[in-house]
C-alpha cells in the first residue's frame, strides 16, 4: 500500500512529494525525517524465546535507521509512523505479523505475515523492512540481500557470505588457498571468483544453494576481476594469456566471446552499466591507473576521472547515474563517487584506508572495506557517504565485499 500524498505534504518539503505517486523521494534533501517508532514485538502464543522481541527491535532500528528517510525513535511520543509486530510459535516454526501504521492519519500503510523456522526470523524481519521502504519510497529495500566477502578468519583468504548487517556468516570456499573478488550473478543464486587453489589464478563459478562449482577460465596467467553482465549471460574479466592484462568477454560457461582492449597498458576491473551498453574499467594507458568507460563492444573509450593519480576498482550504480571508485592519497585509499559524465566527483570517506566499494542492489547504500579500526573490515554507508557503519562479523581481516540482489 502507498502513503497518500497528504502525509508527504505534512512531513516533508513540498518538493519532496512526487505528486503522481505520493512517495517520498529518498534522494532529495529532507527538511524533516519521518519519526518512526519500532514498538516492542508482542508474543502471542507458543514457546518463543523472550529475546525475539529485542532482536526484532534492534533489527528494525538498524535497517530503517540506515535507510535515510527515517529518524528511529525509542518511544512512540510524537512518532509519525509506528511499526507494530507480533509473533507466535508452533512446532518449531515462527509466524511473524508486521504492520506499519501512519499515526498522523491513524491508518495502516502496509502489513505482511511471514512464516518460517526460528532461524529464519531475521530474514522475515529484513523482508518487512524492505516492504516499509517500498511503501514509503516506492522502491523495495535491499535488506534481504547478502554480502559476499573475503576473510582471513581461517588463516587463508576464503569467501564467505553474510546478511547485509553482518549476521549469519556462512563459508563458501574451503580450499586453503587464496580466493578473491567474488561477484554475484544478477539472480543472486551464484557467484564467480578467482582462486589460486590449482596454482594459477583461475576464474570459478559456484552455485550458492547446491555448492556445485566449475572452473570457467583457466588460461595461462591471470583470470580475474570477473563481473556478470546485467542479464547474467556474459562475464567481463581480465586475462593475461597473451602477456598483458586485457579485458575480455566470456560466456557464463567460459567460452571466449571477444577481446575488448588491445594495447600495451594494463587494463583491469571491468564493471557493467545497468543497461549492459557500457563497461567502466581501470587502465594505466596514460601513465597512472585511471577510470575509463567504453562501449560493451570495446569501442568509444574515454577517460572518466580527471582528478587523482591512482584511481581503481570502479562500480556502476544500479540506476546508471553514478560510479563509485577508490582513489589513493595520503597514505591510503578513499572512496569517491562520480557522475557517469565525469561531473560531481565527490569524496565519500576520510577515515582509514577504504577500498572495493560496491552499491547495494537498489543504489541506496555502498558497501566497502576499511582499515579505520585497525584490521580491514566491512562497512556500509548511504550513497552520499553518510551513516558509515561497521558490519564485519568478526575481528579478522575482511575485504572485497559485494552485495547481492534480494534472496
Amino acid at each position: 500500500m502507498r502513503i497518500i500524498l497528504l502525509l508527504a505534504m505534512l512531513l516533508l518539503a513540498p518538493q519532496m512529494a512526487q505528486a503522481a505517486e505520493g512517495y517520498i523521494d529518498v534522494t532529495a534533501p529532507v527538511s524533516r525525517k519521518l519519526k518512526l517508532f519500532p514498538a516492542p514485538a508482542t508474543g502471542l502464543a507458543g514457546q518463543v524465546p523472550p529475546e525475539v522481541s529485542r532482536e526484532l527491535s534492534e533489527l528494525f532500528g538498524m535497517d530503517l535507521g540506515l535507510a535515510g528517510p527515517f529518524e528511529v525513535s525509542g518511544d512512540g511520543a510524537g512518532a509519525d509512523l509506528i511499526l507494530k509486530s507480533s509473533y507466535s510459535a508452533q512446532g518449531g516454526n515462527i509466524t511473524l505479523e508486521c504492520r506499519l501504521v501512519d499515526r498522523v492519519l491513524n491508518r495502516e500503510i502496509t502489513a505482511k505475515r511471514y512464516s518460517g523456522s526460528a532461524k529464519e526470523l531475521r530474514r522475515m524481519g529484513h523482508a518487512f523492512s524492505d516492504e516499509v521502504l517500498r511503501a514509503v519510497t516506492g522502491e523495495k529495500g535491499p535488506f534481504t540481500g547478502k554480502i559476499a566477502y573475503v576473510t582471513k578468519a581461517s588463516g587463508n583468504k576464503e569467501i564467505f557470505v553474510m546478511d547485509y548487517d553482518g549476521h549469519n556468516p556462512q563459508r563458501l570456499t574451503n580450499n586453503g588457498s587464496i580466493n578473491l573478488n567474488p561477484d554475484f550473478a544478477p539472480s543472486g543464486k551464484e557467484i564467480i571468483y578467482t582462486s589460486y587453489k590449482k596454482g594459477n589464478p583461475d576464474l570459478y563459478r559456484r552455485e550458492l544453494f547446491t555448492g556445485l562449482e566449475a572452473r570457467i577460465s583457466s588460461r595461462s596467467g591471470l583470470n580475474a576481476t570477473g563481473a556478470y553482465s546485467p542479464d547474467g549471460s556474459k562475464i567481463a574479466m581480465v586475462m593475461s594469456k597473451d602477456g598483458n592484462s586485457e579485458i575480455y568477454l566470456i560466456s557464463r560457461e567460459g567460452k571466449e566471446l571477444a577481446r575488448l582492449t588491445n594495447n600495451h597498458a594494463i587494463d583491469v576491473s571491468p564493471a557493467w552499466s545497468p543497461d549492459g551498453s557500457r563497461i567502466v574499467f581501470v587502465s594505466d594507458r596514460l601513465g597512472k591507473p585511471q577510470v575509463f568507460i567504453m562501449n560493451a563492444d570495446g569501442g568509444n573509450v574515454h577517460r572518466l576521472t580527471a582528478n587523482g593519480a591512482y584511481n581503481v576498482t570502479p562500480r556502476w550504480s544500479p540506476k546508471g547515474d553514478r560510479i563509485v571508485y577508490a582513489r589513493q592519497g595520503g597514505g591510503g585509499f578513499q572512496i569517491y563517487a562520480i557522475n557517469a559524465d565525469g561531473t560531481q566527483d565527490t569524496q565519500l570517506t576520510s577515515a582509514g584506508s577504504n577500498e572495493h566499494p560496491r552499491f547495494s542492489p537498489d543504489g541506496r547504500f555502498i558497501v566497502f572495506s576499511s582499515t579505520r579500526d585497525g584490521a580491514e573490515a566491512i562497512y556500509l554507508m548511504r550513497a552520499d557517504g553518510s551513516g558509515q557503519t561497521r558490519v564485519s562479523p568478526n575481528k579478522s581481516q575482511n575485504s572485497h565485499p559485494t552485495w547481492s540482489v534480494n534472496w
